[in-house]
């Protein structure tokens, strides 16, 4: 008699980048992936994604873990930093580069934008493959001599290695909006990975993008389901690809909406969102708001962007 399937150990993840306080859509996100982890009995890990070193600061990384905290945020096991993943991050460049998928791009922001050949994807202008016929030896020369360079996938070459791809996404819960939800209806999405160009998996300031480091990291992590903003449903395409070239698993993924304030626009640092540590000076109560942000009570002037 064929027994029946253990049930799957739910692994959640919170990974902020240490740029700054986090706002009230952190502590909302944070809150709904640690709920769907705990509803199952599952795990919530946390990752600092910290390899920005232009942006990423100690103070802050101190920061997100006092917010945290203070708003009842418990994650399990020892807390993950990219920083110390450098080598992995190194190693499945390598592994690509060897697949001949990889080139070196030397242009800069400026000549991408001065492109009358850029094409579009579903974020704006492509990168229109100046530099992917250029010469292996002329390649060669440049980065001896300290040019500057990324490196972008080949994505023709890479998306007809893979062949036809989907993930998995699970659909939030609109008519709960809010933490304590169950694992919602499966639909499987065609991954488009031609629709975002040659992305860039190595930047000229940082040794990993987030398309590299995140998925290396999330596999190396076990996460078995990845809830994020609506911002990164586009990018589960170039995921799902990287997952296939590197013969990773493929989580399940869940995409909450957004929130925005006052002015309809998203909350980031960089325009002085509302900070928890904001909320947390004026005297708020850190239950009362984690009660809030789960029924679906925002702060005044934030709301939901679909709403």
């Amino acid at each position: 008699m064929t027994q029946p399937a253990a049930p799957q150990h739910i692994v959640t993840r919170f990974a902020p980048s240490p740029t700054g306080r986090l706002h009230v859509g952190h502590g909302w996100s944070a809150l709904l992936a640690m709920d769907m982890a705990r509803a199952a009995g599952g795990t919530l890990r946390l990752r600092i994604e910290d390899i920005d070193g232009t942006r990423s600061r100690p103070e802050h990384v101190a920061g997100i873990i006092e917010d945290l905290r203070w708003l009842g945020v418990e994650w399990d096991g020892e807390i993950a930093f990219q920083s110390q993943r450098l080598d992995s991050y190194d190693a499945a460049l390598d592994r690509l580069r060897a697949m001949g998928l990889l080139y070196p791009c030397f242009c800069t922001r400026a000549d991408i934008q001065a492109s009358l050949t850029a094409p579009h994807g579903p974020e704006g202008a492509l990168y229109p493959g100046t530099c992917r016929g250029l010469d292996a030896a002329e390649s060669a020369r440049r980065i001896a001599v300290g040019d500057a360079h990324a490196w972008r996938i080949d994505m023709a070459q890479a998306a007809e290695r893979v062949g036809e791809l989907r993930w998995a996404s699970l659909s939030f819960p609109e008519e709960k909006q809010g933490a304590s939800t169950g694992l919602a209806r499966t639909e499987s999405v065609q991954a488009d990975p031609l629709a975002h160009g040659d992305v860039v998996l190595a930047r000229k300031d940082a040794p990993a993008s987030y398309h590299l480091s995140c998925t290396l990291d999330d596999a190396a992590m076990g996460v078995t389901h990845v809830l994020r903003g609506d911002d990164l449903r586009g990018a589960t395409d170039i995921h799902r690809l990287i997952q296939a070239l590197l013969d990773l698993p493929s989580p399940a993924y869940v995409h909450h909406p957004l929130l925005v304030g006052p002015d309809g626009r998203r909350l980031a640092k960089r325009d002085g969102s509302i900070a928890l540590a904001d909320l947390r000076a004026r005297g708020v109560a850190p239950d009362v708001l984690a009660a809030d942000l789960r029924a679906g009570r925002f702060p005044i002037g934030i709301r939901l962007a679909r709403a």
